[in-house]
């Protein structure tokens, strides 16, 4: 009968302490990358898998992460599911389950070692502070929770920049109708391009519908002449603005430019299809599944912020 490998073996091939393997299997953050590397390439030589029910038994863990999703989700919009696999695969490499929940009231309600929540706004500031288990949020916010979101201001400064680029001589930002963090970063990266450019920002701000970026369209596009570029703050409110220009026979890209933000579906199946800002959601995803599993190891220290760069997917709506 073949010997099970150990701990001990692993050590040995590695020519290390069993605390430094113990520390690599259970607070790699408090080692080293190259001694976990050396760990890591003994326990593969070894065929060695440590026992992650057992050592989740002894340290009162679940292995469950939850994931809140505190707003409304729309069944056909696949934002969330890219996020959703992201965070699953980062879980899954640390032997960890993901519990999904629509309903912030549940929160508290059930075992788990961690959340990660999204949709948070500042209205819901002392509900996040009532949470007693580590958390960190999908958005950047003014609160100071921690955090992992799409650089904002990168995006809608490149946005801005590749408009001038194409030589549209007015540039619009239509910006979503909400106080949060993430939209005074959007909308403060179109402002400083227009500024570093000496040119005067306009700005507009709608609910993020599509229904609303036509509306506006329609209403008011003898107030803008020709050579313009729409800088949405969202991919609904673009294929609005996109429909308005349609509706009012404007011609795309030639007279008037658009540019979304997201880049998930709905600036592929518009027709034009959409420029956008293009948001790294399935790495969004990793980085929160990182994050919380780093807070609930070093029993929920706070980790910060991190954002993710956007890049700028070009398309038919502009020149």
């Amino acid at each position: 009968m073949k010997r099970t490998t150990t701990l001990e073996d692993v050590a040995r091939k590695a020519h290390v302490s069993k605390m430094t393997v113990s520390r690599v299997i259970n607070h790699p953050e408090l080692v080293a990358p190259e001694l976990q590397l050396v760990v890591e390439d003994a326990m593969h030589k070894l065929n060695y898998h440590p026992n992650h029910a057992a050592r989740a038994l002894a340290t009162n863990q679940t292995n469950v992460v939850k994931f809140v999703i505190l707003e409304d989700v729309d069944g056909t919009d696949p934002y969330f599911t890219n996020v959703l696999f992201g965070v699953a695969t980062g879980l899954k490499k640390e032997n960890y389950t993901l519990q999904l929940l629509l309903d912030g009231k549940q929160i508290n309600q059930g075992a788990a070692d961690g959340v990660i929540i999204t949709g948070a706004r500042t209205g819901e500031y002392p509900m996040l502070n009532q949470i007693k288990m580590p958390f960190v949020l999908f958005g950047e916010n003014g609160g100071g929770y921690d955090f992992v979101d799409t650089n904002n201001l990168q995006g809608e400064t490149m946005a801005a920049e590749y408009a001038l680029k194409r030589g549209y001589s007015n540039i619009v930002f239509i910006g979503l109708d909400v106080k949060e963090a993430f939209e005074f970063s959007r909308e403060a990266g179109y402002v400083n391009t227009m500024q570093q450019n000496k040119k005067i920002p306009r700005v507009f701000r709608l609910p993020n519908s599509s229904h609303d970026g036509r509306q506006f369209i329609e209403e008011h596009l003898d107030e803008f002449p020709k050579n313009t570029c729409f800088v949405c703050a969202s991919d609904r409110i673009a294929m609005g603005v996109l429909q308005g220009l349609e509706a009012r026979e404007a011609s795309v890209p030639a007279d008037f430019g658009v540019i979304g933000f997201d880049g998930v579906l709905l600036n592929r199946v518009a027709s034009p299809t959409i420029t956008t800002v293009k948001q790294a959601l399935w790495e969004i995803g990793e980085k929160l599944a990182y994050l919380i599993l780093r807070k609930i190891r070093q029993d929920g220290a706070p980790q910060g912020e991190m954002f993710i760069e956007p890049t700028l997917d070009v398309a038919e709506s502009t020149k």
